[in-house]
C-alpha cells in the first residue's frame, strides 16, 4: 500500500481538553473549524462532546452543519463569520449561533430569523472581525434588547505572554462589556495560559486541543507513517531529487517515501532539521520535497524499513513548523486528503 497513515489519538485529544478545562473555573468550549484542524471535524467534535464540551466554534455555517450532524441536538455551535448572505437556511435548519460582526449582520439575523439565538463579536484591536468600539457603543442598546447569548473578542498576541497588546485588549473588552448580563469569551488556547483575568465565562481552545503550541504540556495527538516505495544505493558524488541539491558524500542508501507537498508536507521542510524515524532511530530527510515523494538517507539502518514516521513523539507538528518557518496551525490544517486516517480511542 502506497498510502500514508495519519493516526489520530482521540484519547489524547480528550486529555488535552480536560487539561485546559482544569486551568479555568469557567466553561470550556472547543474550536473545531477547518475540519477539526485537519483531523476530521465530525469525529473530533463527537469525541469532545463525549468528554464534556457543550459548545463548539466553527468558521463558517457550512462547517457548523457538518458538526451538528456529528454531535446531534443539544450542544451550541457558534459561527465566527456570523450571519452571511445565504446562511439563513443553514443557521435555521442546523440550529447554529452566528457571532454577528456588523450592523448589516445584526439586521439580517433579526429580520430573517427573529428570536433565534445569536452572539456578538467585538473588535478590541485585532482589526480583523467584529464590531468596532464606536459601532458597538452606538448599537449596544438595540443589540442587547435582542438578547444575545454570548459576547466575544479575540486576542491578537496571546502566544506572546509579555506582549502589551494582551493587556490592551483585555482593558478594551472590559470597557465594552462591563455591566452587561451576557456570557463573555476572550480566551482561546493562548488566552487560557495567560491566566484567570482572561477567562471570563467561556474559553474556546483550538490548537492546544490538537497538540500544538503555545500549550507546551499538550499530549501529542497525531502521528504520521509514510510507506517506503523504493530503496536505492548511491555512490559518493551522486545526487538526489530536483535541482540536484543533495549530494552523497559517501556510499549511501536512499529510501523514496510516499508523501509530498500535495499531502501537506511543505516544500520548506526539506532541511537538515527534519528526520524520519524507524522505532528510535532517526534518518535525515534529504533533497527537495516534491509533489508526491520525499527522500530519506537510511544508510545507517541495519534493516530496510517498510515505513518511516515523520510525526511521532520525537518530532511533532511544531517541529515541522519550525523547519518550514511557519506555525503548527498550518502544518495541521494542511494534512492531505490522501492519507488513510486511523482513529484511536
Amino acid at each position: 500500500m502506497s498510502t500514508a497513515t495519519l493516526s489520530i489519538d482521540l484519547d489524547a485529544l480528550a486529555a488535552n481538553w480536560r487539561a485546559l478545562d482544569a486551568r479555568t473555573s469557567c466553561e470550556t468550549a472547543a474550536v473545531v473549524k477547518a475540519d477539526g484542524y485537519g483531523l476530521g471535524a465530525g469525529v473530533v467534535a463527537h469525541k469532545l462532546a463525549q468528554t464534556g464540551a457543550r459548545r463548539f466554534f466553527v468558521a463558517a455555517a457550512e462547517e457548523g452543519a457538518a458538526v451538528r450532524e456529528a454531535v446531534g441536538p443539544g450542544p451550541m455551535i457558534c459561527v465566527f463569520s456570523g450571519h452571511m448572505d445565504g446562511d439563513t437556511g443553514l443557521i435555521r435548519n442546523h440550529d447554529l449561533v452566528p457571532m454577528l460582526n456588523s450592523v448589516d449582520q445584526l439586521l439580517r439575523h433579526v429580520e430573517s430569523l427573529p428570536h433565534r439565538a445569536f452572539g456578538i463579536q467585538l473588535d478590541t484591536g485585532m482589526n480583523r472581525l467584529g464590531m468596532e468600539p464606536d459601532e458597538w457603543v452606538a448599537l449596544k442598546d438595540i443589540a442587547l434588547r435582542q438578547m444575545p447569548v454570548l459576547i466575544m473578542s479575540h486576542l491578537a498576541c496571546a502566544d506572546d505572554p509579555d506582549h502589551p497588546m494582551n493587556a490592551h485588549q483585555l482593558r478594551v473588552f472590559h470597557e465594552l462589556t462591563e455591566g452587561i448580563d451576557v456570557s463573555r469569551s476572550l480566551a482561546a488556547t493562548g488566552g487560557i495560559l495567560l491566566g484567570p483575568d482572561y477567562h471570563f465565562d467561556i474559553t474556546r481552545p483550538g490548537v492546544g486541543l490538537y497538540g500544538g503550541l503555545p500549550f507546551d504540556e499538550a499530549v501529542p495527538v497525531v502521528s504520521l507513517d509514510l510507506p517506503v516505495i523504493q530503496i536505492r544505493d548511491l555512490r559518493a558524488g551522486e545526487t538526489v531529487g530536483y535541482g540536484n541539491n543533495w549530494t552523497a558524500k559517501r556510499p549511501s542508501r536512499i529510501a523514496t517515501v510516499a508523501a509530498g507537498y500535495a499531502d501537506g508536507l511543505l516544500r520548506a521542510i526539506g532541511s537538515d532539521n527534519v528526520h524520519l524515524f524507524t522505532q528510535d532511530t532517526s534518518c535525515p530527510l534529504i533533497g527537495r520535497v516534491s509533489m508526491d515523494l520525499i527522500t530519506v538517507d537510511i544508510t545507517d539502518l541495519a534493516q530496510e524499513p517498510e515505513s518511516l514516521a515523520l510525526m511521532n513523539t520525537e518530532q511533532g507538528v511544531d517541529d515541522l513548523a519550525d523547519a518550514a518557518g511557519t506555525i503548527g496551525y498550518e502544518i495541521l490544517t494542511s494534512l492531505g486528503a490522501r492519507y488513510k486516517r486511523v482513529y484511536k480511542g
